[in-house]
């Protein structure tokens, strides 16, 4: 039965349904098992063949109504005599890309044929095809972004970024004075890669360069600037890194004011110089960056000093280095001189005579004070003695006057005090004796 059978080995109309048949004749046939009507009710023993599972999703898109999406074409090729167009938009931001088709008499009528490159929104509604489970997006219409609409945005974003301070100054990093090693991100053989090496190495020959050749403009610039940046910052020897290009029309500028771009570089921990364009244009990455260059060759004498300026400022500063410690020498050299002709350093005993001449002076004024002080203090002496002298009870008793006491010691003072026949002590001037009371009288005036 195998080898007689000529068509395929799967198939109602196969060798498998040849065997399904002979095998009926010996057998009763199984009931075939219902499918499950939900995913979640499907097993490993009862599952969803392909078909009725891509049947599912088709029905479900076709569930989704149209829908305005913007993107970037990555990929066109018109077919004049096609019945349908094709082409691929890709997010800026995001390595997403979707396949979108278009009849081509709706093609036909657009006011501007998209090309690579233009940014549009298409108004589209998704579709989803059995047969190779692919999705894309049929639409309807397709208009291009426009220059201002592009610049409002950017202006927008720019107040955002600024809102949370990626453009303050105090985030700018300062440039290294002679970098070892400068990183370059630029475009693959471009003339900005050119104009900053060449300008750079005619500045300081010894400079090396990290050089990664990205796409500067289109659909991947975002994605590859960020990369060769993010690879530069993790190189510990890349002390500064320059991202440079020529100039350019608004929309080649566009990936420069993209937000992952300039937060990419706002994250960069090494010192960052943006060289886009020229003097006029002015993406976001230039406000973010720690330095901007108006132009490559601006970048690379701003990033690697000139060797002959270096060495023509070191002869300069020597010079006035000399000049400064030969004018200092001079000075001090006149300060001794005019010391050393003084009349003090020429004789120098001069100031020790003088003050010689002090001190003697001092010397004799202060023995005449003292000769002074001593006279007055001796008549004083003298006045005080005299005065002693007169007042002291001796002087008295030298002039016949005498001390009597009696017995007890108590000095007679009235006749009252004593009695005929009491025992007195006469002091006189020039001795003492003993005498007895013998009679007493009244107080009689002295002649």
């Amino acid at each position: 039965m195998w080898t007689s059978c000529d068509g395929p080995l799967t198939g109602p109309s196969g060798a498998w349904g040849m065997l399904e048949r002979v095998s009926d004749v010996s057998q009763p046939q199984a009931q075939p098992q219902p499918l499950p009507e939900l995913a979640r009710e499907t097993t490993a023993e009862r599952p969803w063949p392909v078909r009725l599972l891509s049947a599912k999703i088709r029905d479900y898109v076709a569930k989704m109504s149209l829908v305005w999406v913007e993107g970037q074409v990555v990929e066109h090729t018109y077919r004049p005599r096609a019945g349908m167009q094709f082409v691929t938009l890709r997010d800026t931001d995001a390595e997403a890309s979707l396949p979108v088709h278009m009849l081509s008499r709706v093609f036909e009528g657009l006011h501007h044929k998209p090309e690579v490159g233009d940014h549009v929104v298409v108004q589209a509604k998704p579709e989803f095809w059995v047969k190779t489970g692919r999705l894309s997006m049929r639409a309807t219409a397709m208009r291009q972004v426009g220059v201002g609409e592009l610049l409002a945005r950017i202006d927008q974003l720019r107040r955002v970024l600024a809102a949370e301070g990626l453009f303050d100054l105090d985030r700018k990093r300062p440039l290294p004075f002679l970098p070892s090693v400068v990183g370059l991100v630029c475009g693959r053989e471009s003339k900005a890669e050119h104009d900053v090496v060449v300008n750079a190495r005619a500045r300081w020959p010894q400079v090396r360069f990290e050089i990664r050749e990205v796409a500067v403009q289109g659909v991947d610039a975002v994605r590859e600037v960020s990369a060769a940046i993010a690879y530069l910052d993790a190189r510990p020897e890349v002390e500064v890194i320059v991202v440079a290009r020529g100039g350019g029309s608004v929309e080649d500028l566009l990936p420069f004011s993209n937000e992952a771009l300039v937060r990419a570089a706002a994250a960069c921990t090494t010192p960052l110089v943006s060289a886009i364009g020229h003097e006029t244009d002015a993406p976001l990455l230039d406000l973010v960056a720690d330095h901007r260059a108006s132009t490559p060759t601006d970048a690379a004498k701003q990033v690697v000093p000139d060797v002959a300026e270096e060495r023509h400022r070191l002869d300069q500063a020597r010079r006035r280095m000399r000049a400064a410690v030969a004018a200092r020498v001079d000075r001090e050299q006149h300060g001794l001189d005019a010391l050393r002709s003084r009349p003090v350093l020429a004789r120098p005993q001069t100031t020790v005579d003088a003050r010689e001449r002090e001190v003697a002076q001092h010397v004799r004024h202060a023995r005449h004070l003292l000769d002074a002080a001593l006279l007055r203090a001796a008549g004083e002496i003298g006045r005080l003695g005299a005065q002693v002298r007169a007042l002291s009870p001796e002087s008295t008793l030298a002039r016949g006057y005498a001390v009597v006491q009696r017995g007890d010691g108590h000095v007679v003072r009235s006749a009252h005090d004593v009695s005929p026949g009491d025992a007195v002590h006469v002091r006189v001037a020039e001795g003492a004796l003993d005498a007895a009371v013998t009679a007493t009288a009244p107080p009689a005036p002295l002649g």
